[in-house]
């Protein structure tokens, strides 16, 4: 009479805690309920030390496991080679886990674990299970190897002189990155998982005898309290981490440059990585720290400077250039001369809007030809971009809708926001142009002032992880000038940024190599 096998049931929950049995049975048909209609799993049952043998089950996930590694150096010497060292091997099937760990398996990277959960997520990060019977662990077996993205130059941070690499998909591949920069035993990478169904690995990055604890204590705090599903890029992450959420300014830095990373890290700073993303965070950050570029500091500081001056001119151009072209068209045509008042005067002649409806329907038409030529593909997305602007801008001042002067200001606004360095600063700026137009219909230049004084206001109160949003000029630390819209000369940057408080505050000694 055949024996029924006993039937297994099982829900899965990240609390579950289950011991792995002595008895492969029992573990084999555990993980089969576990992972049941998971056809990209590959289950291999086999025996070591031939008909008398011991069984063994070995489990990964087709597509991320490299199956060479797993033949070559797994399979083979446990199936094989195993017979050659065991000359008794009724003496030492019992102790089969030790030998395959120690002797038999020719892998550099394995772990032992004890718990089945732990082990089912471990194979589904890409590692291969492999359980053996009478043994109540497991080896989890290194040999990830999922199509990932090759090293390639960032495409959101152009730069002309500095190194091309930029950061993948794969967080091992960007913790590489990262600390071929950084070749300091005190530089920490700790990993932890988001995430209680995606299980997403990140990675936060400092020189623990730099950084600032206050800030690492406070990322582990808000680290520590989310609970979400799933973590899909680290959009996610810098959303959870936010203290404003409804706030227009970004209060992490982005970034796809691993030197970016290495030198916030120099500074005090935190980088944090998330597996699947190819953007970094960095916390905490400044507005200064989105009007720099990394070029900044390989090129020398006098181009640098005037680099960062016209970064800003570009900022306040984005903001107030609409605000101001109504304002003063609208209520103040005696502060321009008098010709020149004539001759907007001419060409907004036969104009059927008030100036603040004419710049909104350019501003809003100019953002629906961004966003077309972002989603469209590349070769066709830059030409609509500026085939559409020029026969768009052409045809809507033949109508008599807009007037020529018009176009010429919302073009000025268009090219000083691409001038930004950082896209979600940019868009800030963007969101914040409407805002100042607003203000500029009703009150004119007063308008313009309130909305002014507003803003600085808010971000004077702005903080990300505890720095001033506004440093070093609000509060202002003079020391800290030396590298903020002036770039001084990199022989006289001595200190790190005092406002985001390291505990080294030496960057570089004096020429005799004192400090």
């Amino acid at each position: 009479m055949l024996k029924r096998k006993k039937e297994i049931y099982y829900t899965y929950t990240p609390e579950n805690k289950t011991k792995i049995s002595k008895s492969l049975e029992e573990n084999v048909a555990l993980i089969k309920t576990m992972l049941k209609d998971c056809n990209d799993i590959v289950f291999r049952e086999f025996e070591v030390g031939g008909d008398n043998g011991v069984k063994m089950f070995l489990f990964y996930v087709d597509g991320m496991a490299d199956k060479l590694l797993l033949d070559e150096f797994v399979l083979i010497p446990l199936m094989i080679k195993s017979r050659e060292v065991l000359p008794d091997f009724n003496a030492v099937k019992h102790k089969l886990f030790e030998v395959s760990k120690d002797n038999a398996m020719t892998v550099t990277d394995f772990k032992e674990v004890e718990i089945i959960e732990e082990l089912v997520l471990n194979v589904l990060s890409g590692e291969t299970g492999l359980l053996i019977d009478y043994t109540d662990r497991a080896l989890v077996i290194a040999t990830k190897a999922w199509p990932a993205r090759s090293v390639a130059e960032p495409s959101a941070e152009t730069i002309i002189r500095g190194p091309r690499d930029g950061f993948t998909e794969t967080m091992r591949v960007n913790t590489a990155l990262v600390r071929r920069r950084i070749r300091d035993p005190r530089f920490k990478i700790v990993q932890k998982k988001l995430g209680e169904r995606s299980q997403t690995d990140i990675a936060i990055m400092y020189i623990e005898d730099i950084v600032d604890k206050r800030v690492l204590d406070e990322l582990n705090k808000k680290l520590g309290k989310i609970s979400i599903d799933t973590i899909m890029d680290s959009g996610y992450l810098e959303q959870l981490l936010e203290d404003k959420v409804f706030s227009i300014f970004p209060q992490a830095q982005t970034t796809e440059r691993p030197d970016v990373v290495a030198a916030a890290v120099y500074e005090g700073r935190v980088g944090i990585l998330v597996d699947n993303s190819p953007f970094a965070l960095i916390v905490p950050v400044t507005i200064n720290a989105f009007l720099q570029s990394a070029e900044d500091y390989y090129s020398r500081s006098i181009i640098a400077t005037f680099v960062r001056f016209i970064r800003v001119l570009a900022g306040g151009l984005s903001i107030l250039s609409p605000a101001l072209y109504i304002a003063i068209t609208s209520f103040h045509p005696q502060i321009i001369p008098s010709k020149l008042a004539l001759s907007i005067a001419a060409t907004r002649e036969g104009v059927p809007f008030p100036a603040f409806i004419e710049a909104i329907i350019m501003e809003i038409t100019f953002e629906l030809l961004r966003e077309a030529g972002i989603r469209l593909p590349r070769p066709i997305g830059s030409t609509i971009g500026i085939v559409g602007g020029l026969v768009i801008g052409q045809a809507a001042v033949s109508a008599g809708i807009v007037s020529p002067i018009m176009v010429i200001v919302v073009a000025i606004t268009a090219i000083a926001s691409f001038s930004i360095t950082n896209y979600e600063l940019a868009t800030a700026l963007r969101l914040l142009r409407f805002i100042f137009m607003i203000g500029a219909s009703i009150y004119g230049l007063y308008g313009i002032s309130l909305c002014y004084i507003g803003t600085l206001i808010y971000l004077v109160n702005l903080k990300s992880f505890g720095t001033p949003y506004l440093a070093p000029l609000a509060p202002l630390y003079l020391e800290d000038m030396v590298d903020s819209a002036l770039k001084f000369p990199i022989k006289y940057i001595k200190k790190r940024p005092r406002m985001y408080d390291p505990q080294d505050i030496i960057r570089q000694g004096d020429e005799n190599g004192s400090q």
